[in-house]
């Protein structure tokens, strides 16, 4: 009972996450507006916004997302080392993506047509449907402090990448990151703060892993 309803949430999770992904592609092919920004780039080529889409967040958490989803749609009880790290990512990373974007960048970002639909499924969808999915399917019990540490390996990462390619590039993906304009000191302190915040969701994460009840292993 509990496999199959997970079979089935997991596999409409990847459906929007896929069709989210292949309408930003098709905007982004066109010269339409970029679901994370909200800007039209049709003064830069092809290949710099296939880099500049693939270089955000929130693109690399549903990505996570998408793969795991897939993966248990048709296995919902899978496990392994490696996959516990990218479980925990995954979540990890679309719950930080769902928040920052709420509480953050949504005021800042005015999207119509395509571009809605789109981020509708990469940062409300998601996020709100990928959480209560580990909720109440698990399985579990599955997180270690081990796995919790090597789930930051990713983000720390990514904001090295973000920090390096910006000093040559001059773009940042997001605004509260933009070393340019911030200043490099405030922007690595509000990436430092995303990342507190995210190691006390981890916790949380272990916490309840261990004190919910445990579902099929």
């Amino acid at each position: 009972m509990i496999a199959q309803a997970s079979r089935w949430w997991h596999g409409a999770i990847a459906a929007v996450i896929f069709a989210s992904l292949v309408i930003q592609l098709a905007l982004l092919f066109t010269g339409g507006a970029d679901a994370n920004s909200g800007q039209a780039g049709t003064s830069l080529s092809i290949g710099v916004r296939l880099w500049r889409l693939f270089s955000y967040f929130t693109i690399e958490s549903n990505l996570f997302v998408l793969a795991v989803a897939i993966v248990l749609t048709v296995r919902p009880l899978a496990d392994g080392r490696v996959w516990r790290v990218v479980r925990l990512d995954s979540l990890l990373g679309i719950l930080i993506t769902g928040l920052v974007y709420a509480i953050v960048l949504a005021p800042q970002v005015h999207l119509t047509g395509a571009a809605l639909v789109a981020t509708i499924g990469l940062h409300y969808v998601s996020p709100w449907a990928a959480v209560p999915a580990w909720l109440l399917f698990g399985p579990r019990p599955r997180l270690t402090w081990g796995t919790v540490a090597w789930a930051f390996a990713w983000p720390l990462l990514w904001l090295g990448y973000i920090f390096v390619q910006g000093a040559f590039t001059h773009w940042y993906p997001y605004p509260f990151l933009d070393a340019g304009k911030l200043g490099l000191g405030t922007a690595v302190r509000n990436a430092l703060l995303v990342v507190v915040i995210a190691v006390v969701f981890a916790a949380l994460f272990k916490l309840l892993d261990r004190k919910l009840k445990p579902l099929p292993s």
